[in-house]
């Protein structure tokens, strides 16, 4: 979990666009649930904002503070 958390991260702070999790689940070929899981981890940590675009979520990396 904690390797594909990694590899989460890392796509979330290049990418200022910020993804959904299918987008991202697609990109990494790893699981929507392993996404949706790490996303909720990330959101707990306060590591991830979060806009809602009709149906979809998107994530974007926290930047400031001690979020980055």
């Amino acid at each position: 979990m904690e390797a594909n958390r990694d590899k989460i991260t890392k796509e979330l702070k290049k990418n200022s666009n910020g993804f959904t999790v299918s987008e991202l689940s697609k990109k990494l070929n790893v699981s929507r649930q392993t996404v949706t899981n790490c996303f909720a981890f990330l959101e707990g940590a306060r590591k991830v904002n979060i806009r809602q675009v009709g149906m979809a979520k998107i994530y974007f990396w926290a930047k400031g503070g001690k979020n980055e």
